[in-house]
């Protein structure tokens, strides 16, 4: 598919109510077809990786080229400065979220992206971090525990941070690494208890919410299994 046939499927596919509905959960883009994402990864799918199609519908600026830009961006051909630009221009969780799970995370410098994110003061280039962080958690199954626990002290750090979005991926991030293995898990629940003694409702929140999953008996007996066919 080219740039003209995906407009055309994107208002064949537009749904107004779908819209409607999308802002009750945050999502809202400045412009929107209402297009769901499983019909937006089926596009995808069809169209293949292209750089410089992901290129032109970035720069469309609507909700489905954005998040379609993400899927069909191939991963070796982004860099550094296109991932920052992109990064500047998120304005809702949703086109962060798509962005990091669909390309940001399998580029060769997410780890130092995480990092140099985690510490910015823009809502969704700190969210971007921080929901980095996550997805590689899930993600990276080669990863040693060291890359994750140097996460674990920014993670405290930005603890405290008030804006909804930045402490649900903040803790979104703490739960993740905690799901790893074993080891990680004591770290994590260990850092969590830490960030619980903080002067802060937010901090004390996504402590006791990241505390509540990862001793829960369900998370210890799968950690435990995951041990025992290592």
């Amino acid at each position: 598919m080219q740039y003209n046939d995906i407009l055309k499927r994107l208002e064949t596919l537009s749904n107004p109510e779908a819209v409607e509905g999308m802002a009750k959960y945050g999502i809202i883009p400045e412009k929107t077809y209402g297009v769901s994402i499983p019909e937006l990864r089926k596009i995808a799918k069809k169209t293949g990786k292209n750089h410089d199609l992901a290129q032109q519908l970035w720069a469309s600026n609507t909700r489905e080229t954005r998040i379609l830009a993400s899927m069909m961006e191939d991963p070796e051909m982004v860099t550094e400065e296109q991932t920052d630009s992109w990064v500047r221009e998120f304005d809702y969780w949703e086109i962060c979220d798509q962005c990091i799970m669909n390309l940001f995370r399998w580029t060769n410098f997410a780890y130092r992206k995480a990092v140099e994110w985690s510490s910015k003061d823009e809502e969704f280039v700190k969210r971007a971090g921080f929901v980095l962080i996550a997805c590689l958690a899930v993600s990276d199954k080669k990863a040693g525990d060291e890359q994750f626990e140097r996460f674990l002290p920014i993670i405290k750090r930005e603890a405290a941070d008030r804006r909804t979005y930045i402490k649900k991926a903040v803790n979104w991030a703490l739960r993740q690494i905690g799901k790893r293995n074993p080891e990680l898990n004591k770290k994590a629940i260990k850092t969590a208890k830490e960030i619980e003694k903080l002067d802060s409702k937010s901090a004390k929140w996504i402590a006791s919410d990241a505390l509540r999953e990862l001793t829960s008996e369900a998370i210890q007996e799968r950690l435990q299994k995951r041990k025992l066919d290592a």
